[in-house]
């Protein structure tokens, strides 16, 4: 489902990926583990389409994302792929409903259907009651379950995780791992997270393990 082959990137002098190979299969959840520095987030910002290689290929269900122009890959991406990032990114001034709605606005969808969605999504992940709530008044991980939502709302192909539970507590961090495996199984959603976690990331279908740019 998603491929990337032979990828290297530089930043300056340094050289952070050094001809990474990878293989995603749909419904799988797979980890990247390893020290800061290793190249984890530079290999998934890669593979999720915000930043490109220097060398190499990135291809999703047959699409060759590197041949896609700014416009047509910023609409692949934001109908294929979901993101769950360390820190929830949730605009402040919306409600958890319209940060969720907001990606499935933004792909031309019909408000209504989208808000329907939306609220499925929210009550299936425990936070009806907190809708009509903005961030503020939320918990760290009840807003990281609200970025969850945000992010399978047009029904991705994958979601990338960054750390998605490096901001929360060893019991929310639990939850939000369970949620995944528990999404994985009702909706065979594929998930790559990157984490210094290796308790929970023992926990996927398969870990990989990345050390001076390389998976080892």
């Amino acid at each position: 489902m998603l491929s990337g082959k032979n990828i290297y990137k530089r930043y300056g002098v340094v050289e952070v990926l050094k001809g990474v190979d990878i293989d995603i299969q749909k419904g799988e959840v797979v980890s990247i583990v390893g020290p800061s520095g290793s190249g984890k987030s530079t290999l998934l910002h890669i593979l999720g389409t915000l930043d490109k290689a220097d060398k190499g290929f990135v291809k999703m269900n047959n699409t060759e994302i590197n041949s896609l122009s700014a416009k047509k890959l910023a609409a692949f991406r934001n109908k294929h792929i979901g993101f769950v990032f360390q820190f929830h990114h949730l605009l402040p001034e919306f409600t958890a409903l319209e940060n969720v709605c907001i990606p499935g606005w933004l792909a031309g969808r019909k408000k209504k259907e989208v808000e329907i969605r939306a609220k499925e999504l929210l009550q299936m992940l425990n936070l009806g009651h907190r809708m009509e709530n903005k961030p503020n008044a939320m918990s760290g991980g009840e807003q990281q379950r609200v970025a969850v939502a945000r992010a399978l709302i047009n029904n991705p192909d994958i979601v990338f995780a960054d750390e998605p539970t490096g901001n929360l507590d060893s019991a929310n961090a639990k939850e939000l791992h369970q949620l995944f495996f528990d999404l994985k199984h009702k909706f065979n959603q594929t998930f790559l997270i990157v984490t210094h976690n290796e308790e929970l990331a023992g926990l996927s279908d398969r870990v990989l393990h990345m050390k001076d740019g390389k998976i080892v």
